[in-house]
């Protein structure tokens, strides 16, 4: 796709998202990208696996949302291989990001059980280092940069072919869009641009879903995650697990077992290995 065809679909994208907008929407997507995430870890045995899930990545003028594919496809009634993806997402710890960008913030949504946590924070820069190479990535000329969010050492891909600063989860602020972006133990790669004027919407609003600043979201959540006793149980630091459980449901299938519980989340009986994207 060349780039004044994307610029002229992004202008036509803007003109009919304007009708798009609903109540509970804060901006709609200019265009929207998919993105396979891998995550190199170990399991429960100490070998080596590698994670794989979906990213979605909403680009709208203000507001740019980064969610987890089933986040994104909200199945009201989720197949088997709906839930099969949905367990191998709870292995990647992925939340839903929203960037306002006009406001300079950042909410982070995420499913810890029991609950369901909002981090928020002002929008953090990463100083990127733009580098002289150039290479070819999943079609496009892209540039090369290098930068450390969080103490995690990132080298990205971005073409200046896609007029946008966006990119997958937290990662932004290049002059063009991400198409690659690889850490030690991370990667994510664009798979596929979709125009689709659509509503992005807002964090819903509950009044069990925990609110508290991101910092220590994200200190509660290494803590669980990062603890040597989460690998071979996840839910060692609940004390009554059942007391815990506000639904349950149960899938017994050849081989295997789902379990999906407070508003249809997997349940983990064993996890792999943390492998944080923010290290600070």
């Amino acid at each position: 796709m060349t780039r004044n065809f994307i610029i002229l679909a992004l202008l036509a994208t803007v003109c009919s998202g304007a009708m798009a907008q609903v109540k509970d929407s804060l901006d709609t997507s200019l265009f929207v990208a998919v993105y396979d995430y891998e995550c190199r870890t170990q399991d429960d045995e100490g070998c080596d696996v590698t994670d794989k899930m979906s990213v979605v990545v909403q680009v709208g003028k203000d507001v740019v949302k980064s969610m987890p594919f089933s986040v994104y496809a909200h199945v009201v009634e989720p197949s088997l291989e709906d839930i099969a993806k949905e367990v191998e997402e709870a292995y990647m710890h992925l939340p839903t990001v929203w960037t306002e960008l006009a406001q300079g913030q950042t909410i982070v949504r995420e499913f810890i059980f029991p609950h369901e946590y909002e981090g928020y924070e002002p929008t953090p820069e990463i100083a990127w280092t733009l580098l002289d190479d150039t290479m070819t990535v999943c079609g496009y000329l892209c540039h090369l940069a290098k930068g450390t969010f969080r103490g995690v050492e990132w080298r990205a891909c971005y073409t200046e072919d896609i007029p946008s600063s966006a990119g997958p989860w937290r990662l932004r602020g290049l002059p063009g869009l991400i198409v690659k972006a690889e850490s030690e133990a991370h990667t994510f790669c664009l798979a596929e641009l979709r125009q689709e004027a659509l509503p992005i919407t807002a964090p819903e609003q509950r009044p069990d879903v925990l609110r508290m600043k991101y910092a220590k979201l994200q200190k509660f959540k290494s803590e669980i995650y990062g603890n040597s006793h989460f690998v071979k149980k996840p839910t060692y630091y609940v004390p009554n697990l059942m007391k815990s459980v506000t639904d349950m449901t149960v899938i017994n299938e050849p081989g295997q077992q789902f379990v999906l519980v407070n508003g249809g989340h997997p349940l983990l009986h064993k996890a792999h290995v943390y492998q944080p994207l923010e290290r600070k």
